[in-house]
């Protein structure tokens, strides 16, 4: 599994508001997830179309890639549908706003829950991968394959990083500052 260690990527937006750090996240890591997903898809089929014999591997690595695909696309469509939303009414009220989901504490429980989910997912395509090393004699297109799944845990970790560390924590703060 990738260390990850550059927290400049996150601490640099404990000084911003979180409806700035929402925008950020949509437009920068829900971007990069959209394009990147059926990308590594694609990457991963044609990959496998061609070395399936040579790397009994990459079939672990798709299944794992799947399974994680599943996960970030839905959970994605969740923060943005609900999670985001709340986020930004909690933002703009001077009153404490009545959620359907009682506190938004409940909605982040499920993301960090998720996020936990996609840490494991994470950590077992690493191990199925061999950390993402190419091997002797891999394809253009099998060099790809890793180098964007390495990326792809890199960006997801900053990703629920900011959340985790900078964004949940910050609406909960409104949430309790605006309580009777």
């Amino acid at each position: 599994m990738l260390e990850f260690t550059d927290l400049s990527a996150i601490s640099a937006w404990r000084v911003r508001p979180p409806v700035e750090l929402i925008d950020h996240l949509e437009h920068t890591h829900h971007h990069y997830l959209r394009a990147e997903l059926p990308r590594i898809t694609e990457l991963h089929r044609r990959v496998t179309r061609s070395h399936r014999w040579e790397y009994p591997e990459l079939e672990a690595i798709g299944d794992l890639f799947e399974e994680l695909r599943l996960d970030l696309e839905p959970h994605v469509a969740k923060e943005e549908r609900v999670l985001f939303p709340l986020a930004r009414r909690l933002c703009a009220a001077a009153n404490l706003p009545s959620f359907d989901c009682g506190s938004i504490t409940n909605p982040i429980s499920v993301m960090v829950r998720e996020h936990d989910l996609n840490r494991e997912l994470f950590r077992q395509l690493y191990s199925a991968s061999n950390g993402y090393r190419v091997p002797d004699g891999a394809s253009e297109h099998h060099r790809e394959l890793l180098e964007s799944l390495a990326a792809l845990e890199y960006d997801t970790e900053v990703h629920h990083g900011k959340e985790n560390e900078i964004l949940f924590p910050a609406i909960v703060a409104l949430e309790s500052g605006l309580m009777p």
